[in-house]
């Protein structure tokens, strides 16, 4: 961890924002790349694997999102601490819920007759990786504020915490990318066409993660908001989306189980690194 913290201290913070997302945009292709070896997924497993991406998305909103953005209100800003963070916060969710209204998507395990937003002739292929790259604009986001909060030499922003995020990140997109692709794979579509769609849902973190990094170097007031904007938007693609869909199949117990795990990883690694 140490040799990546020297590696990544001597890049502009854009540059580490890109080199993270990545990252997370390698193993969002690791998970789609299941359909190489597998035509389908066990649903205790898939179920299992998206309550621990719930966990880490919840245990990154708190202590790698909204704990540092209330931190460095009292830096930044002369209105009470808690107002930044919970501006951000609604905002993200709000935004999302404004996205999720107008841009046509279909959630993993569904019939085409229940795809959310504007009615479409779109392919249910498309509409499945739109609806998993909705996650990934929150999460771009987050990484590329954490890693942009890190030129600004506060005390609540580490480049450890940074990383620590990034790799949070990173572990809840491989089940991101097994749920576009797997349920390609076992609808008949190749493996190779169905890999590229699953990998591609991860193609916009990189790009807002420069992006976010980016805006918080050149605005320090920002930053509380920005950071606050992300956890919103995450909290929002984990009460919509990932908890239901885990516990759609019954699983109730295991996916409920794993989500604990999830936060746990996340909590340990954000309060180890950062």
């Amino acid at each position: 961890m140490e040799q990546i913290q020297e590696l990544l201290a001597g890049l502009h913070p854009a540059e580490q924002a890109l080199a993270a997302t990545l990252f997370t945009w390698f193993v969002t292709a690791l998970g789609a790349g299941l359909v190489f070896f597998f035509k389908g997924i066990n649903q205790r497993v898939m179920d299992a694997m998206l309550g621990f991406a719930a966990g880490v998305m919840i245990a990154a909103s708190f202590w790698s999102l909204l704990a540092p953005a209330i931190e460095m209100s009292e830096e930044v800003s002369s209105l009470p601490k808690w107002v930044p963070a919970l501006v951000g916060f609604m905002g993200g969710g709000l935004f999302l819920a404004g996205i999720d209204k107008l841009l046509p998507h279909l959630h993993p395990n569904l019939p085409l007759t229940e795809a959310e937003g504007p009615s479409t002739s779109w392919r249910r292929s498309i509409l499945l990786v739109l609806a998993i790259t909705l996650h990934n604009i929150p999460e771009g986001l987050a990484v590329g504020v954490a890693f942009g909060a890190v030129a600004h030499d506060m005390s609540s922003a580490t480049l450890g915490g940074a990383i620590a995020l990034a790799i949070g990140i990173g572990l809840q997109n491989f089940p991101e990318g097994t749920a576009v692709a797997v349920p390609l794979r076992r609808e008949g579509m190749t493996r190779r066409k169905a890999f590229w769609y699953g990998q591609l849902s991860g193609v916009v973190e990189p790009i807002f993660g420069v992006v976010g990094a980016l805006m918080v170097i050149s605005m320090q007031e920002v930053l509380p908001y920005a950071l606050s904007f992300a956890a919103g938007a995450m909290i929002f693609v984990v009460v919509e989306e990932l908890i239901p869909e885990s516990q759609h199949s019954g699983n109730t117990d295991l996916a409920t189980m794993a989500t604990l795990l999830g936060f746990s990883v996340m909590m340990t690694l954000d309060v180890a690194l950062g």
